[in-house]
């Protein structure tokens, strides 16, 4: 794919905003108009230009589901600037870390958005809208194609992020990518419940607006229902989630007796689903279409996705590669192995991050000769299509048999009452590992430590069942494993 001299992405975006590109907050019902929008993208840019910020220097943005902070992400790339997207709930806590580790100028912040550090470092404080600025009036800062666009925090359970650079080409090629993989017309309107800090999130805002469609906020997947409506209300076409969020409206929403006659496309990412709820979606909503797809912040968003037409025959496969980009199973030493065979997932494309911020050394070790080491374990069947296991971190063995605790949890999650499990590793004297199993159990469900300890194979040796209220989480909705150490 040939990329032009000059390229800014986020300008590329406002030119093809279409007379269909609302954004629209479900909580409150406010909504900004077409003809409104590229006026407060290019507000921000303008806003954040006005105290002389540099092309390429990072910019924070707290960031919530609101159209708000969308018009502060983009108006900064618009700007030549590079955006830091913070979810805005952890934005007190994290982002002065992330300040001084970008040597930032500037922070941008919500209405609702507290936060004390921006005045003990001596930060320049933006907060809500800017005033409308035409486009014809400030176009977009010239970027080449591989300056930084953006430093996305990585979306792993596993501990503290870090930041990966992502450019203007890897957006344009990934963006134009995923449209093609999911079909997008200029008539679509996505519900997002995903935070802009997570490329997923960011994905779905990018393809939409990109291809002249709309966005509806709702920060309320708390109370599923109310999100329902809305995606009804508001005639949404597109919903994301991660697993849990597939979990909770099949076991803990009325989505079975709430029409969606509009929505026509169903999209998962951020972790492997169980096919029981995939099946069970598709039952729930025929009108949709299912999209299981793989991703990584250091490939800027989506890796693979598998067709909905190829979910009878390949259910459990993450799907083919996106058009543009080379997927390779390797051994132990980076040696390519034949189709079928199990090993480390490495990507290849345009669409791949130069690295992370500032640490040059796992940069080296993660993106070997352009290539994307994934750390995930798998394999291409036959027809190409790639199969993932796990993570290499997320594998046990016990008895010296290697078990992932996507299986595990998985296997767990099928019992009738489990609403859904988290797996740990605990030492073994005998086994070397053994599993702790933490349980969050449906509604009036009882004896779910027994039913599970039968449900489990022999050979997976089972020390610890915890029944739980919920599962620690990160701000992605990702199960927070680092977490659970300590309890198991």
């Amino acid at each position: 794919m040939s990329v032009p001299p000059e390229l800014n992405f986020a300008g590329r975006l406002v030119q093809r905003l279409g007379p269909g590109s609302h954004l629209t907050d479900a909580a409150t019902g406010a909504s900004i108009s077409a003809t409104e929008v590229p006026g407060l993208i290019v507000g921000a840019a303008a806003g954040f230009l006005s105290i002389g910020l540099q092309p390429g220097e990072p910019i924070l943005i707290s960031c919530g589901l609101s159209p708000s902070s969308t018009f502060a992400y983009l108006g900064a790339m618009y700007a030549g600037l590079a955006p830091v997207p913070i979810e805005d709930r952890s934005f007190q806590n994290s982002g002065q870390s992330l300040y001084l580790k970008t040597r930032a100028k500037a922070v941008w912040l919500g209405e609702e958005t507290e936060c004390t550090w921006t005045k003990e470092v001596g930060a320049t404080c933006f907060k809500g809208l800017f005033p409308s600025c035409s486009p014809n009036l400030l176009g977009p800062t010239p970027r080449a194609g591989n300056d930084l666009a953006a430093l996305m925090p990585t979306s792993g359970s596993t501990g503290a992020p870090r930041l990966v650079k992502i450019t203007h080409a890897n957006l344009l090629a990934n963006t134009e990518a995923i449209i093609r993989s999911q079909s997008l017309s200029d008539h679509e309107c996505a519900m997002l419940i995903l935070p802009v800090s997570y490329c997923f999130g960011a994905s779905v805002l990018h393809t939409h607006l990109y291809q002249g469609g709309a966005v509806v906020f709702d920060p309320r997947f708390m109370f599923p229902d109310k999100v329902l409506r809305a995606i009804k209300t508001h005639e949404c076409t597109t919903f994301a989630g991660v697993p849990t969020v597939y979990a909770m409206l099949t076991k803990r929403s009325s989505i079975g007796s709430i029409p969606l006659p509009g929505l026509k496309r169903l999209l998962q990412a951020g972790g492997a689903l169980d096919t029981v709820t995939v099946q069970r979606m598709r039952e729930l909503v025929p009108s949709a279409r299912f999209y299981v797809m793989y991703g990584q912040t250091e490939a800027t968003a989506r890796i693979s996705c598998l067709p909905p037409e190829r979910l009878g025959d390949k259910l459990g496969s993450a799907g083919l590669p996106l058009d543009n980009l080379k997927v390779c199973v390797v051994d132990e030493v980076g040696r390519e192995l034949p189709r079928g065979q199990t090993g480390e997932i490495w990507v290849a494309g345009p669409s791949i991050s130069p690295g992370y911020f500032n640490d040059s050394e796992e940069t080296e070790r993660k993106f070997p000769n352009g290539w994307l080491k994934t750390e995930d374990i798998g394999c291409l069947d036959d027809d190409g299509y790639l199969w993932i296991q796990g993570r290499k971190s997320e594998f046990m063995k016990i008895r010296g048999v290697r078990v992932s605790y996507a299986e595990v949890e998985a296997r767990v999650s099928a019992t009738p009452g489990v609403f859904e499990c988290a797996a740990a590793s605990v030492p073994h004297a005998e086994a070397g590992e053994a599993l702790a199993l933490f349980l969050v159990p449906e509604n009036g469900a009882t004896d779910l430590p027994e039913r599970v300890r039968l449900s489990l194979p022999p050979h997976w040796t089972c020390v610890a069942i915890h029944v739980v209220a919920a599962l620690p989480r990160t701000s992605n909705g990702k199960i927070a494993r680092f977490k659970l150490g300590a309890p198991a």
